[in-house]
C-alpha cells in the first residue's frame, strides 16, 4: 500500500463509529497509508488503538443529538488546522434488539426508537458532510456512506428502523453524489453484508451456508479495502455508486 505522504500533503481522513468492526480496521488501513486519521463515536478513544495519533485526533460526540453533532462538526473544522479534509466515512450507525436480541419489525418498533435510529444512521451523515463541506472541497474530497444488505431486502437479524435507516442513506448517497459532485467531491456507498464483527446475531452461520456463495463471512478489512479505493484516485471516476460487499449474498 503506497504511503500517501509520497504522494503530496498529507491526506487527512474522518471516520465515524471507529471504536469497532469495520470502523476500526478502516482506521488501521487509512493510518497505515500514511493518512491523519480523525474519529467519532460515543466513547472516548480505547487506549489499545493501535495508531499513535488516535487521542489527539478523536471527538466523543452522541451523533443522536443534532446540537451535540453541530458541536462535534465546530470542533472537527478546528482540528482540520490546513481546511482541508479529504475523505469522510459516515460508519456509525445503531441497531437496536427487543429483549433476548430478537429482531423489532415494522409494528413493535416504537417511535422513538424509529427516530433515535434514524438520527443517528441517517441524519448525522448528512449533517456531518453539509457541516464540512468547504474543507470536502478544497481537498476535492469523498464521502463514504456505509449502508448495508438490510437497506434492500427483509434481514432475518436487522431490525426495520435499521433497515429503512439504510435504505434511506443509500438514496441519499444518490441525491448527494448529484450536489457534491458539481463541487468535485464524490459520493459513494458501500453495502455489507456479513461481516465477522462483534455484532453478528446467533444464526448467522446459517444464512452463510444457505445465501452466500463464497461460504464465508467477510473481513472488517475486506471492507476497509474497498473504502480505502474510493477515498482515492483509483476510483476517480466512481460517484453515485452502492458496492456490494457481501460474497454474492445479493445475487
Amino acid at each position: 500500500m503506497p504511503n500517501s505522504s509520497n504522494l503530496g500533503p498529507r491526506r487527512t481522513m474522518l471516520l465515524t463509529g471507529a471504536s469497532r468492526g469495520i470502523g476500526h480496521a478502516t482506521v488501521i488501513r487509512f493510518s497505515s497509508a500514511g493518512w491523519r486519521v480523525l474519529t467519532c463515536s460515543r466513547h472516548p478513544f480505547p487506549e489499545e488503538c493501535p495508531w499513535g495519533a488516535g487521542p489527539e485526533d478523536h471527538i466523543q460526540v452522541d451523533l443522536a443529538d443534532h446540537a451535540d453533532t453541530t458541536r462535534a462538526i465546530s470542533d472537527i473544522r478546528e482540528r482540520l488546522e490546513g481546511g482541508e479534509l479529504h475523505a469522510l466515512v459516515n460508519n456509525a450507525a445503531i441497531s437496536p434488539k427487543a429483549e433476548g436480541g430478537a429482531r423489532l419489525g415494522s409494528i413493535d418498533t416504537d417511535i422513538e426508537t424509529w427516530s433515535h435510529v434514524f438520527r443517528v444512521n441517517f441524519f448525522a451523515p448528512i449533517m456531518m458532510a453539509r457541516g464540512l463541506i468547504e474543507e470536502l472541497t478544497a481537498a476535492k474530497g469523498s464521502v463514504v456512506n456505509v449502508t448495508s444488505i438490510a437497506g434492500s431486502r427483509v434481514h432475518p437479524f436487522a431490525g426495520a428502523a435499521y433497515a429503512t435507516s439504510k435504505a434511506a442513506l443509500a438514496s441519499l448517497t444518490r441525491e448527494m453524489a448529484s450536489d457534491f459532485g458539481r463541487i468535485g467531491v464524490r459520493v459513494n456507498s458501500i453495502a455489507p453484508g456479513e461481516i465477522d464483527t462483534s455484532i453478528l446475531s446467533p444464526g448467522t452461520e446459517k444464512i452463510v451456508d444457505q445465501q452466500i456463495p463464497l461460504r464465508r463471512l467477510g473481513t472488517p478489512d475486506e471492507v476497509a479495502k474497498i473504502i480505502y479505493v474510493l477515498c482515492t484516485e483509483a476510483s476517480s471516476y466512481v460517484n453515485g455508486a452502492e458496492i456490494h460487499i457481501n460474497g454474492g449474498q445479493h445475487v
